[in-house]
């Protein structure tokens, strides 16, 4: 009984008040906007299903890549596992492959600055072509949302104009005349704000977890480049320095102010080249070669 009550009110309100009526009212027009705008609601709620499955995929990649980081005893080891892709999966081949291809020419401070340069451009680069997948589509999205409204005011506005362009010849004109093509008119702009609103509400929270997601792969980024720098520096420190004498590279051992006579031809084993010409050391604490009034101290050795 109550079903039966339910369906006759709702039978007479449709049959009153019917959306097929008022499509069938509008002018040509309004007929056309109409059409295009229920294509554009079509493309609007498939853009919000797909991007959001997009990101929500992507997101599920990165967890993958940084959790593969973390266990991996190097960045290089990383990056070449064939189980990982993503945005920050590309983003850490780019960085190792920029590291791995200045590597050349030994391993000095500056070759290093130099290399850590290319990891930071190579970052930067791949940064944003991620980004530019993040906001892939909305663009479209965006647009939908700004034309909706305006392609549904123009087809009200149509329709009112063609409405009282035909009645303009009439010498009496009622309610009853102008109600049906205003109605018609004004189905435009229902249309549009029912393609426009939701859109919005999409849109705001898409644009939202973009906006989250690139913090994250700025964040990912920085600790791509801390983890390069950081194994950079402990294996030029494992490494072995190259044609360095027993006490290093650019170590002297002869201390500032101590000056040592040339070796004769002899050399050290010569006894009596020694005694001959014994080493001269200079104690003089005057750097000041030219003084020659003072008087400077020396000392003899014989070997």
């Amino acid at each position: 009984m109550l079903s039966f009550a339910l369906s006759e009110y709702c039978g007479g309100i449709l049959g009153t008040s019917s959306v097929t009526d008022y499509f069938f009212q509008s002018n040509l027009a309004g007929q056309v906007i109409v059409v295009i705008l229920l294509v554009l609601s079509v493309v609007a709620w498939g853009i919000m299903f797909c991007k959001k499955a997009d990101l929500t995929s992507m997101r599920d990649l990165n967890v993958k890549t940084e959790r593969k980081l973390s266990e991996a005893p190097s960045v290089v080891d990383a990056s070449a596992s064939k189980a990982i892709s993503g945005p920050y999966a590309s983003l850490l081949r780019a960085a190792v492959k920029a590291w791995l291809g200045c590597r050349a020419g030994g391993n000095s401070a500056q070759l290093r600055h130099l290399r850590l340069s290319q990891v930071e451009n190579a970052i930067t680069r791949s940064i944003s072509r991620q980004t530019m997948k993040y906001e892939s589509k909305m663009t479209l999205l965006g647009t939908v949302i700004s034309g909706a409204p305006f392609l549904g005011l123009l087809g009200t506005v149509w329709g009112v104009m063609d409405c009282f362009g035909s009645l303009s010849g009439q010498t009496s004109v009622t309610l009853q005349n102008l109600a049906p093509g205003v109605a018609g008119a004004l189905l435009t702009t229902v249309a549009g704000l029912l393609v426009a609103i939701p859109s919005v509400f999409g849109y705001n929270y898409l644009t939202t977890v973009e906006a989250n997601m690139t913090t994250e792969l700025e964040n990912f980024a920085t600790l791509v480049a801390d983890r390069i720098e950081m194994e950079s520096q402990i294996s030029s420190e494992n490494e072995a320095p190259e044609n360095l004498g027993p006490y290093g590279a650019g170590i002297s051992l002869e201390p500032a102010g101590v000056r040592a006579a040339p070796i004769p031809s002899g050399g050290f084993g010569d006894a009596k080249s020694a005694s001959a010409n014994p080493r001269v050391i200079n104690f003089s604490l005057d750097d000041d070669d030219d003084d020659s009034s003072r008087p400077t101290l020396t000392r003899e050795f014989e070997d």
